[in-house]
């Protein structure tokens, strides 16, 4: 996983400084933008449960979203994205059936590189970055005497537009895919006599809207 972080890191270092070597001699564009959305957070999981074997259940949730985009130049710019999100988890089509594993909070700031094409009030864009999501809040449910979950290091990819109003505000959409993957462990000595681990694939897709302003 370290190798993964380090190429990530480096391609997007990479990218920022040959945007900035690309920076046109005015300063005739805005080069701070912020956004604030609501986003949908629909998880694509699967998971590797040993020994009862089975499947994850994660819930698709709605929260709010703040972004911050900073601009090199009029089409290259890098964006962090911050929002934290509630999870109900169970494991479903066990050998001990559904069990209900309560839920979790997930705090996934992701940092994207983007190219905007520009040309009207019509503006769309594509990223890809890096995701750092940790897990913390955990309800273990009725079952489980606890659970844990790994914090977790994986890519983004990212397309969406921005619908400008004015020289100032502006709508957006935006889809999001992370792949995000962590090893959760679940302590269910008492109701189970044991500890399961699994290694679960969350990879969820985030669908945003709302209104932007560029300072």
């Amino acid at each position: 996983m370290g190798k993964k972080v380090l190429v990530a890191c480096m391609a997007i270092l990479a990218i920022s400084n040959w945007a900035m070597a690309q920076d046109a001699p005015t300063d005739d564009f805005s080069k701070w933008q912020f956004r604030l959305r609501g986003i949908v957070v629909t998880p694509d999981e699967s998971a590797d449960i040993e020994a009862i074997g089975g499947d994850a259940s994660i819930s698709t949730t709605v929260v709010p979203e703040f972004d911050i985009t900073y601009f090199f130049n009029e089409n290259w710019s890098a964006e962090l994205i911050l929002a934290t999100t509630k999870h109900d988890v169970e494991a479903v089509g066990t050998a001990a059936g559904d069990l209900d594993l309560g839920h979790v909070w997930l705090l996934p700031p992701t940092l994207t590189g983007q190219y905007h094409f520009t040309g009207g009030d019509f503006v769309p864009y594509l990223g890809a970055g890096l995701n750092l999501t940790l897990f913390y809040g955990v309800d273990e449910g009725p079952v489980a005497d606890d659970v844990d979950y790994d914090t977790s290091i994986g890519y983004a990819l990212q397309g969406g537009f921005d619908f400008m109003l004015n020289d100032k505000w502006f709508l957006n959409l935006d889809v999001k895919k992370l792949f995000l993957n962590t090893d959760a462990t679940v302590n269910a000595t008492t109701a189970l006599g044991a500890t399961v681990g699994a290694d679960v694939d969350i990879n969820p897709w985030i669908i945003g809207f709302g209104v932007g302003v560029k300072l």
